[in-house]
């Protein structure tokens, strides 16, 4: 145990200052001698041993009736290791622009609320700590540190599993552990929410998978780097937050990786910048099975990986032109209503100039063939009253389907496209027996056929006998009648006989299509 006769100066005034929960200041007020860089040059005067401190946050100092104890330090060196793991701690601690020789240990331990401002420290350990109050990191450097007890990789700042009744605030931290994990906050509870803004920096991979954030996690203006190919700048799979905002200048050098996050209100990335990775061969996005209320993807410029959204669903998009790359993964995509920013105004996209053609052509960034972006688009626009819309967006489907298909049922595609879109433009079908109409009754109006039976049967009509030929339901009577010995007369019959099955079909193809306004 310590005793007071062994502390040095500004130990016994930290010592006394506690009790009363005063604040113990040992900086100079010159900046160029309270530079935290340069800590570890500060003498005698101005340092405190890891020991002291943890000896009156145990009960070393009883504190007195009248007064609430807290450990308040400021610009002071703290040599040796601050351990503080599993440790029952009833009083606040404070600590302001300080060095640290060595690491601070928190793992396990209950405590009031931690500050460790502007200070710097090689690690931060608080896996599975229980905090009643905020944890804040304010302005501090936090480097990388040893490998944590919890697991086998280093990490700088690790929060694993840990509770906290307020809030986690990072904001202006510098985090780093390049090549390894800058943040490691695997289950963590941050009632308060997570702040990471006011020029918030990692190097290395944040990691908050299956965190639950009720007051949401805040990135506004923070830069994530993430050095190597394909790494993970940050990880947040399976989380459940009240907000995503990664907005206002925020930037990620490395994936951002949402996979099944869970977000009540709004998701954000407006004014953001997604550069994926070094190679630009992996994803800047991967939002898969993701779920959120509004999605604002108005990103500054447009990412430079893919952006995977399958599965995921939203209430309303926002999007603007810088939001999509080459590539987007699209199937299993639901929206509810999308909006478009121009000229910072956010618009409804429906019926805009050129909204269709530049939705089928964003479905169409998706590698391969499927079906389902296609029908969530043609149903928001049904929804938005524009059912013309919606059928062109289905044609396109049958469009872009047909590139899948073997050879003949690509030449029957391209007969069906023709002839009536699919079924989704049955006038076609309506020129087309026009056309025909016209072509049989003049051909077969320079000739004269044979009769069946002579004598019998009614009299030859072009115009009558051509619609016979077309209308395979029922009959005029001309068909049975009359054959050719011209042989081209003949085969233009047959031809129009194929074609009349195929137009009706396709006809009532599309009128049932119509009446289920699909």
């Amino acid at each position: 145990m310590l005793s007071y006769d062994e502390l040095t100066s500004p130990e016994r005034e930290l010592w006394e200052a506690f009790p009363e929960g005063r604040r113990v200041d040992l900086r100079t007020g010159v900046p160029e001698d309270d530079c935290v860089v340069e800590g570890g040059q500060w003498g005698p005067g101005r340092t405190v041993r890891a020991a002291v401190i943890v000896a009156l946050l145990l009960g070393a100092n009883t504190a007195r009736p009248s007064a609430v104890a807290c450990l308040r330090l400021a610009g002071a060196r703290i040599s040796g290791h601050l351990n503080l793991a599993g440790a029952q701690i009833a009083h606040a601690l404070w600590l302001e622009d300080c060095w640290f020789e060595e690491g601070v240990d928190l793992s396990g331990a209950s405590t009031q609320s931690i500050a460790i401002v502007g200070s710097r420290v090689p690690g931060v350990e608080a896996g599975l700590i229980r905090t009643e109050g905020r944890l804040d990191l304010r302005r501090s450097c936090v480097e990388r540190g040893s490998a944590s007890p919890l697991h086998r990789r280093v990490t700088a700042l690790s929060l694993i599993n840990a509770h906290v009744s307020g809030a986690v605030n990072l904001s202006g931290a510098e985090i780093s552990a390049p090549e390894e994990w800058a943040v490691s906050a695997g289950g963590l509870v941050a009632e308060g929410g997570v702040y990471c803004q006011d020029g918030f920096v990692a190097h290395g991979e944040v990691r908050l998978m299956g965190a639950q954030l009720p007051g949401g996690l805040h990135m506004r203006g923070a830069l994530l780097e993430r050095p190597g190919q394909r790494g993970v700048a940050l990880a947040l799979d399976n989380a459940v937050a009240s907000t995503l905002d990664f907005s206002d200048g925020f930037v990620a050098n490395g994936t951002v990786r949402l996979r099944g996050a869970r977000i009540s209100d709004n998701l954000t990335f407006e004014g953001a910048v997604l550069n994926g990775t070094p190679d630009s061969l992996g994803p800047s996005l991967v939002a898969l099975l993701v779920q959120a209320v509004d999605f604002d993807f108005t990103l500054a410029r447009p990412p430079s990986g893919t952006v995977d959204l399958r599965g995921a669903q939203v209430s309303y998009l926002h999007d603007n032109e810088h939001s999509w790359p080459d590539v987007v993964e699209l199937d299993g995509f639901v929206y509810g209503s999308i909006k478009v920013d121009e000229a910072g105004e956010r618009r409804e996209a429906v019926g805009r100039r050129d909204s269709l053609a530049h939705r089928v052509a964003w479905i169409r960034r998706s590698p391969g063939y499927s079906p389902q972006p296609y029908e969530q688009l043609a149903s928001w626009y049904r929804k938005a009253g524009h059912d013309d819309d919606a059928r062109r967006v289905l044609l396109a489907k049958q469009r872009h389907r047909r590139q899948t298909l073997p050879p003949a049922a690509r030449v029957w595609g391209h007969l069906l496209d023709v002839t009536v879109g699919y079924g989704y433009r049955p006038w076609l079908a309506g020129v087309w027996l026009l056309l025909l109409t016209l072509l049989g009754t003049l051909s077969f109006g320079t000739h004269s056929p044979n009769p069946v039976q002579r004598g019998e049967g009614v009299p030859f009509q072009p115009l009558v006998y051509t619609l016979d030929l077309l209308i395979p339901i029922g009959g005029l009577g001309q068909r049975t009648a009359w054959y050719w010995s011209n042989d081209c007369l003949q085969w233009l019959a047959y031809l129009l006989i194929a074609f009349g099955w195929v137009l009706t079909t396709a006809v009532i193809a599309g009128v049932t299509r119509t009446l289920q306004k699909n």
